[in-house]
């Protein structure tokens, strides 16, 4: 089998040769909250993290219809009580561990976009992935992602920057696939460095500059080298910035030590040291609940709420928080009734989560309907791509059809 650019840059990444006061309640409307008026800063200082919640997240238990007497009969053992959510409109509440979101959904920046999903829904792990990272449903094998395209329609302004990074993986997500551009993959920032071996401070530095010779050649052909030169190049860029801006850095707020707070609080490092780059990717997998869901989810929940919570208070003490949107998603939720496990099986429609660079929080679009079902699972009201589009289009000044290639309507998140 032919190896594509795809296969050989998710390749690179593995080998590790590119790894290198008073908050408001709840029932105040988003139009009351619009009063304060937030800037956009220029397009240069916009920053996208994108969080992944890999394995298909239950929207169903993170965001509940308490009031709905059709939640509890379909979940009579993993159902989360009424008194226990945190209730966030007069039918809605957040699963009890997500103390860090209602805190932010309380100061008008948390926006829970209802119902979302695409047409025909895929319940593979891998495909419904593949469909979201590349927003492209209809095709099969994409070479690229979403935010690759993005970038390659602006791959000339991106030479010698780093203007993606994916975080806490070795493997670069189909998301962050370009054809014009490497985009690294930085597995640990503390061992994402020129590894120059033993010797003298005069032989590293003769290394260093051996390697740096070798990434800088310019060839008159597109030959799979002169993309190793490139992709190397990026990588040493990356590391030297790396090691500079993480010198500096002190946290404005308590992480929780968990993956993703480790994950987040770097993204923050990098943001506040001006490390120049505008879009970030994170995961945080374990949503695959297919059996005793009930104190997995409940972690999971906790893990996401709690590092996503230190990490907006972490901007907001530096004064970034205007210049970051943060949008979670996963490759789809949950069927409705609970399984003989006490877990739920793959599903549909569920919800995502954008912490909004101004005051753009709050619920939008209704909750699915728990009796008006599809084969069991909630239906979609809202097209994924129509919250890539508004982030493309509002966020990243981007043209949106030029990269989905199609128009669809905007949500109301910037």
């Amino acid at each position: 089998m032919a190896t594509t650019r795809r296969t050989f840059l998710t390749n690179l990444g593995a080998a590790g040769i590119v790894s290198l006061g008073a908050t408001p309640p709840w029932f105040l409307t988003r139009a009351a909250l619009a009063a304060e008026k937030v800037e956009k800063p220029p397009a240069e200082k916009r920053i996208l993290v994108l969080v992944q919640l890999a394995g298909g997240n239950d929207g169903l238990n993170t965001v509940i219809p308490y009031t709905d007497a059709e939640y509890q009969k379909a979940r009579p053992g993993i159902g989360i009580g009424r008194d226990a959510v945190l209730k966030i409109g007069d039918d809605l509440g957040l699963h009890p561990q997500m103390t860090g979101f209602k805190e932010i959904f309380d100061e008008g920046r948390l926006a829970v976009i209802q119902g979302v999903g695409y047409p025909n829904p895929n319940r593979s792990h891998f495909r419904s992935t593949d469909i979201w990272h590349s927003a492209r449903p209809d095709v099969e094998y994409t070479e690229d992602g979403w935010l690759g395209r993005s970038l390659d329609l602006h791959a000339k302004r991106h030479a010698g920057k780093t203007p993606a990074l994916a975080l806490g993986t070795n493997r670069l997500p189909l998301a962050l696939v370009c054809s014009k551009l490497s985009v690294p993959t930085v597995q640990n920032v503390n061992e994402f460095q020129l590894q120059l071996g033993a010797g003298s401070a005069a032989n590293k530095k003769l290394r260093r500059k051996l390697i740096g010779d070798l990434a800088n050649r310019q060839s008159a052909t597109e030959s799979d080298l002169d993309f190793l030169r490139k992709t190397t190049q990026t990588a040493l860029s990356t590391a030297r910035k790396l090691e500079k801006v993480t010198a500096t850095y002190k946290p404005a707020a308590e992480y929780p030590t968990n993956g993703l707070g480790g994950k987040l609080k770097t993204v923050a490092q990098l943001i506040a040291g001006d490390f120049g780059t505008n879009i970030f990717f994170v995961s945080l997998g374990g949503f695959d609940t297919h059996s005793q869901q009930a104190g997995a989810h409940q972690g999971l929940l906790s893990e996401l709420s709690s590092a996503i919570r230190a990490f907006y208070l972490d901007l907001k003490e530096h004064k970034l928080q205007d210049q970051v949107l943060l949008a979670t998603y996963s490759e789809f939720g949950r069927r409705v009734k609970e399984n003989g496990s006490l877990g739920t099986d793959h599903g549909a429609a569920s919800q995502m989560f954008v912490v909004t660079p101004g005051d753009k929080g709050g619920l939008i679009g209704k909750h699915p309907s728990l009796t008006d079902l599809s084969q069991g699972d909630l239906k979609y009201h809202t097209d994924f791509r129509s919250v890539y589009a508004t982030i493309l289009d509002k966020w990243l000044d981007i043209s949106s059809q030029s990269v989905l290639g199609h128009e669809f309507p905007g949500v109301d998140i910037v």
